[in-house]
This record gives C-alpha cells, structure tokens and sequence, in this order.
C-alpha cells in the first residue's frame, strides 16, 4: 500500500492499486520507485470511472504527482526536448480547452488531446533557452536578451512549467521562436485522459496508437457521444481493465449541488418531484437558486445550458437584442463557441497554427474586436495557456425560425464560429463555471417526450450533466423571460497582460 493511501478512502486505494499494477507492468513501478527504460510493448488502457464527487480528480492529481516525484517528466505538447531512451513522460489530457483549463486551475498540468497531435518547430537560437529551462543545457547568451529577461524567464518557468509562458515573460513572441507546426510522428508513453466520457471510438484509437499505456478518468453517468450509439469507450473495456468509484468524497462538504446531481439515480424519481427537490434545495443553501427568468449578465461568460437547438437559438437572439447587438457587426465582449476550421488543404500549417494554439471545434471563445485586415478577429479563447490571438473569422448568427444563418462578416476563409451565449448541455461536457444557468423548461419538454438513452430516461441524463457543470452556484431557470442587463458588455476581465501570439495571416 503507499504512504499516501493513508489519505484514500477504500475505493480510491483501490484504484490506485489497480494504476499501480498498470503501470508497474510498463516500466514504472511507484512502489519500488523504480524506472526502467521504455519499451513499444503495449501495456494496455484501465479505465477509473465514477461520478462527480467520487474523487477522480484527487486520485489522477496524486498519481500525476507521485509519476513526477520518481522522476517521470511531465510533457505538455509545447516542448519535449531531447529524446532519450531511458526516459519515462506522462501527458495529462482532456477533451477541450475548458477541461484542460479546469485541470490547471487545480495544480494539474493539463493539455487538450488535440494540442499533444501536433508539436512546435522552434527556433534553434531559443531553443536553447528551453533546454536551459528544463534543466538540459547550459545558460545561454541570446542576442537581444538582457540577463534580466532570462532571469524572469527562468522565474516563470519554476511557477508554471511552460515553455511558451516563459519565453513570452522574455519579451518574446510565439513567432519569435516557434517557427511552424508538424503532426506527432513518434509516439509518447503514458496518458493519463480526464472526462474521458467524450472520447468517441476515433479518437480513443487514436490515443492508443501515440500512447502504449492509458489510464482514462471518466463519469458513466454523462451523455455518451453523439457518434457512439449511447455508449462510452471505457465501457467496450473488459471488467478488469475497470477500476470503480462508488462513495461521493466531495459530498463531505454537504454540497447541495451534487445532492441533487445523485438522487436522479433514483429509478422512481419524476421531473416534478426532481424540481420541488430543486426549489426545496433553494430554500435551505444559497448554493442553489430559483431563477424567475435567465440572466443576461451571466450568458457572456457561462452559456445558458439547453436541450434543444431551438430554445439556443432563441436566448442568443434576445442575448443579442438586449444588449442591442448590431445585425451586421459584433460586439467586444460577445461569447462565440468555435464550429471549426474552413481552409483547404493546402493551408495545413495555417489550419495547424489556430488549431494548436486551442481554436479547435468547440472551443469557447470571446471576441475582442475586429483585426487590422476585414474578415479578422482579435479573440481570447477561453481555459487556453495562451489565450489571444488574431485570426480569419467566419462568425454564423443563427436567428428563430430561418433556415440559413445571417453572417456580418466573413473572411473568404479561417475559423468559422456560432454564437456562445447558450449551448446544449452535450455541448457544455467537459466545461465547469463557477455560476451555471440551467433551463428547465427544456428539460421539462425532455421528460414529457419520454426519451430513453442507455437505459435511464434522457431528461435525468440531462439535469445530471447540466447540474455538475456548476462549480459554486446552480441557478435553475423556470421561465421563457430573459433579466435585462444593467451594465454593457466588457472585455476587462479578460484583457489582463498576456502574450498575444499573433497567426501568419495578418502578418
């Protein structure tokens, strides 16, 4: 048993024991402390899986930190340095920038799945400086940079373990010493996969061709991915290969938003007897509230939760219209979510540059105003390492009732977004906010539909994935009426010094 299961309950000393054994048979033995060199030998996939509240996150942090502490390096896509046979890394990734974001938010150095798929060319004159930050090579002497610059550099880098971040704490930006983009071509060697719920089957054998050993974190109580008929990757996993949470840890703090989240998995719960849990959870904790109608303020920074497009569509459109949104621009300040990128194949570093930088398809992001060329954007994207950026837009404002979406403006090729204000709950998977709206007229509508998915009604499916995005406060929407804003929209909590790294296209 290891010294720190002291600090496990039952369940999770379990699991790390199953980890354990996973990754002992790789090469990497935590109770020995003992590292040998890796081999391609596939070890194989353990999935950990629980609900919110079971202590997922505690056990992949403390894994992470005890790999770390026997010596395994732990690589963020940004920089990997040198190859070498004898050593052992471990990526730590999620599905979206928002999840990754969480993660980093609670100490774990987390990265997208799809930022690992591609590594930065760097400058051979700065990569020197990384090999020094990461304890490979010796202090060097750049031209142009001051003694003083790479002490802050180096400063950065004991805090927050990236490269980029660093260098940028230099002085410098992305296109000073990162010179392109390339496809993963060697594969890495252990993954640990955070909300691993998402995965669909694509891109878990994916995974498994860049990663012999993962050990994948996810919530069976989520919705599956769409593609996946209702079922999630770690469930086609053999029963040995699964390692399961049962007692809710965060409970102990008398949480009422995961009260409410468990007891949908009572069979013989109905919508109406849910909701007067909901109103009953009002009255007791300010945790959980009862909103008489959706707040505006609220939608530019955590998206009103839906079931159907069309309720999203109708609450982006009076977001718009309360704010007074003009039809033919937008506004700083207004949330988009990001549909993917329009470029042809011959602009695959171009598509490579956004999609490593985070813009990839569902990304939240907020714009800042228009670029120095028409059809460009300045944009923050939401839970990325480095957020702002400048890129090609084509941003799609969908209207009630109209088939085609009004475009007021359009590059002729680039990213391509929806508004963000609202989103359906499959689309908020992986995304925590400290406050959540939820809607529940659409979950009602869901309920009286009588839809079923993976044998449990699809409303409480639902509430349970919409439910569990909320950090601090659950607001629980009753009505079709949207609050007015009492201040306009603003960009200053999101303007705070960073390095802008701006795309080749406007340069």
């Amino acid at each position: 048993m290891p010294p720190t299961a002291l600090t496990f309950s039952e369940d999770q000393a379990e699991a790390w024991d199953r980890a354990a054994e996973v990754l002992a048979s790789a090469g990497v033995d935590l109770v020995s402390e003992v590292l040998l060199p890796r081999s391609d030998t596939v070890t194989g996939a353990l999935a950990v899986i629980g609900k919110a509240g079971s202590g997922k996150t505690l056990l992949l942090a403390r894994l992470a930190q005890e790999l770390e502490q026997i010596g395994v390096d732990i690589v963020s896509g940004d920089w990997e340095g040198k190859r070498r046979r004898d050593r052992r890394t471990l990526a730590i990734l999620a599905p979206t920038n928002k999840a990754a974001s969480v993660l980093r938010n609670r100490g774990v150095p987390a990265t997208t799945i799809h930022r690992i798929l591609y590594t930065p060319v760097y400058d051979p004159e700065y990569e020197r400086i990384a090999e020094w930050l990461a304890g490979q090579g010796e202090r060097p002497e750049i031209e142009g940079l001051t003694d003083a610059a790479l002490d802050r550099a180096f400063a950065f880098y004991q805090s927050h373990k990236s490269i980029p971040g660093a260098l940028a704490s230099a002085g410098l930006r992305g296109s000073d010493f990162i010179t392109g983009w390339k496809r993963r071509e060697d594969p890495l060697d252990i993954g640990f996969v955070d909300e691993s719920s998402m995965l669909d089957r694509r891109q878990f054998e994916d995974l498994q061709e860049i990663f012999p050993t993962l050990i994948l974190f996810g919530d069976p109580a989520q919705l599956a991915p769409v593609n996946n008929s209702g079922e999630m990757v770690f469930e086609t996993l053999p029963e040995k290969r699964k390692a399961v949470l049962h007692r809710v840890h965060r409970q102990s703090g008398d949480n009422p938003i995961l009260d409410l989240a468990h007891a949908l998995a009572d069979p013989e719960l109905s919508f109406e007897q849910f909701e007067a849990m909901v109103e009953d959870a009002a009255r007791q904790d300010e945790r959980v509230r009862i909103g008489q109608r959706v707040e505006s303020e609220l939608m530019a920074r955590s998206p009103v939760l839906v079931w159907r497009n069309a309720t999203r569509i109708r609450l982006i459109h009076a977001f718009r219209s309360a704010y007074g949104a003009p039809e033919d621009s937008l506004l700083p300040g207004e949330p988009l979510v990001c549909d993917g990128i329009e470029l042809p194949v011959k602009h695959r570093k171009k598509r490579l540059d956004l999609e490593a930088r985070g813009l990839i398809k569902g990304a939240q992001v907020v714009y800042l105003g228009p670029g120095r060329k028409p059809g460009f954007s300045q944009l923050h994207v939401i839970g990325a390492e480095d957020p702002r950026l400048s890129a090609a837009s084509i941003v799609k404002i969908e209207k009630p009732d109209e088939e085609e979406p009004f475009i007021p403006f359009a590059a002729r090729m680039g990213a391509t977004f929806l508004h963000g204000a609202a989103v359906t709950i499959h689309k908020a998977q992986g995304s925590q906010w400290p406050v959540v709206q939820v809607f529940a007229p659409d979950l009602y509508g869901a309920a009286r539909a009588g839809r079923v998915e993976a044998g449990q009604p699809l409303w409480k499916r639902l509430a349970y994935v919409a439910i569990t995005r909320a950090e601090e406060q659950l607001i629980w929407v009753t009505r079709y009426r949207l609050g007015k804003p009492k201040v306009p929209l603003d960009t200053s909590d999101l303007l705070a010094p960073a390095p802008v790294l701006k795309l080749a296209e406007e340069e």
